[in-house]
């Protein structure tokens, strides 16, 4: 007979320790069920800006409802869980439902962090009218029903999504400011130079920024009227974006007594403090540490379904090594490691290209490459993190280091770079399938994957497709 596996949250991270599951036999030792609070299938939280841009939540599922039926497994959309307990291995959901369990996963995800501005909400707690988060395709929904050509908008944060944002409603024809507490955008990933790159590039599609800045509060009775940043400045606002930060949704496990600190505490099996509980993905914290990207979320499902399963009884997740590689607003960015030197004895090499619009940087450590940041050609990315992650001793000339990894075509010399970092699909096996039929991007992601991650090597595929069958060119966009 088999356990009963259930999995609380239907985000990216479900999604891919779904595949992972189904990969190792997992299907025949348990009987699963996913409960998602959103009404739909899995779908890519990184590509919301299409929806925004006029597309639809089909354009970014991952996994369509009918797929779980297909596959034997439990799909419980728009239902949230309202209590779990380890004791008598049973969880609750709002619409008064018990569920019992052998083992259970959190993959609930984060939810954003708003900072704490005067006048935010109605008094009956509701945003007021024009306030918006962008996190769920609801999210972006609304944005896109409110949005009229002309309004003035202000975009709240200043990283990947608000960036995204800001892109998304300036191409809907609004005037747009992106506000960021922080002297850098994206300030994570890249260093001043960078950041300084990234920013003459945003200010180039028509969109304000403004650096340094706190937002204190929201001007307007029941509607927004104008963002108060203080000190008698005030700038006028038809609707506000919050895409300021995530924080992890831990308020199940803190109320069924699962020990949380910012996330859930795991350990290398991705185990809570309470034996047969498990957490993956934006609310886990291992080692210290809680990661908000793809790929330290996916090689956490890896290990969790290495472990549910048996295959691998000695898989350890040990932590990530964080690089990152996106289309940010139509701007290449990639980072990896340290973005700064942290001693006297680090080596930096930093090529600036005002010409091209392009900034390298590299951060060498005993001969090792230790970091690098890449804006406006991110083409060398995958080189650069092989030697990242094989800490492989680098060339005496460090600018071959930044000699494109991806000159896909013909793979002379023997080169097979990886073009999806997200599910490590490399340029052979991409080849292999486009030669075999998958003439589409649709074909060639749902075959292999690449492209359903972070969405950022989307471009390189249609490239592989326009090279491998140039006589399907024209199908691009099925």
């Amino acid at each position: 007979m088999k356990n009963k596996l259930s999995i609380i949250g239907n985000g990216m991270a479900t999604s891919r320790l779904l595949d992972e599951l189904i990969r190792q036999g997992g299907l025949g030792q348990y009987e699963i069920s996913v409960f998602g609070e959103e009404p739909h299938g899995a779908y890519n939280r990184i590509l919301l800006n299409r929806i925004l841009e006029g597309g639809v939540i089909d354009d970014i599922t991952l996994k369509p409802a009918a797929w779980y039926a297909e596959h034997g497994i439990r799909f419980y959309s728009g239902i949230r869980v309202t209590r779990l307990s380890h004791a008598s291995r049973r969880l609750w959901t709002n619409d008064g439902a018990e569920h019992f369990f052998h083992k259970a996963v959190f993959a609930t995800g984060s939810v954003p962090r708003v900072p704490a501005v005067e006048g935010l909400c109605l008094p009956d707690g509701k945003l007021k009218e024009g306030v918006f988060t962008y996190r769920t395709a609801a999210d972006v929904e609304r944005m896109r029903m409110w949005a009229k050509p002309g309004f003035k908008a202000i975009v709240v944060g200043g990283g990947l999504l608000g960036l995204e944002a800001a892109k998304g409603l300036a191409d809907l024809g609004l005037d747009v400011t992106v506000a960021h507490i922080f002297d850098i955008l994206m300030n994570r990933q890249v260093d001043r130079i960078g950041g300084q790159f990234l920013r003459r590039a945003i200010e180039r599609m028509g969109i304000k920024v403004r650096t340094s800045v706190n937002t204190k509060a929201i001007v307007g009775a029941r509607r927004i009227e104008a963002l108060d940043f203080g000190g008698g400045e005030q700038i006028p606002a038809d609707m506000v974006v919050f895409a300021s930060g995530i924080k992890p949704c831990v308020e199940l496990a803190k109320d069924s007594d699962v020990p949380v600190n910012s996330g859930i505490l795991v350990d290398d099996f991705l185990e809570t403090q309470l034996p047969g509980l498990y957490a993956v993905g934006e609310c886990a914290e291992h080692a210290e540490m809680v990661y908000g990207t793809v790929q330290p979320i996916y090689e956490q499902c890896v290990v969790l379904a290495d472990h549910l399963t048996g295959s691998k009884a000695d898989a350890r997740y040990l932590g990530s090594k964080v690089y990152t590689k996106l289309k940010v607003a139509g701007v290449e960015v990639a980072s990896m490691g340290v973005i700064d030197a942290d001693s006297q004895s680090d080596e930096v090499v930093q090529i600036i290209e005002e010409n091209r619009r392009v900034y390298h940087k590299l951060v060498i450590r005993d001969n090792r490459l230790v970091g690098a940041v890449l804006v406006g050609d991110s083409s060398a990315a995958a080189g650069l993190v092989r030697a990242f992650d094989s800490k492989s001793v680098v060339p005496p000339n460090r600018l071959d280091l930044l000699a494109s990894g991806e000159a896909i075509p013909g793979m002379s010399g023997g080169n097979n770079p990886e073009v999806c970092n997200c599910h490590n699909v490399s340029a052979s096996v991409l080849i292999g399938e486009i030669r075999g039929g998958c003439n589409t991007l649709a074909r060639l992601s749902e075959k292999t994957k690449a492209g359903t991650g972070c969405g950022s090597c989307r471009g390189q595929l249609a490239d592989l497709i326009l090279k491998n069958s140039p006589a399907l060119a024209g199908h691009l966009k099925g």
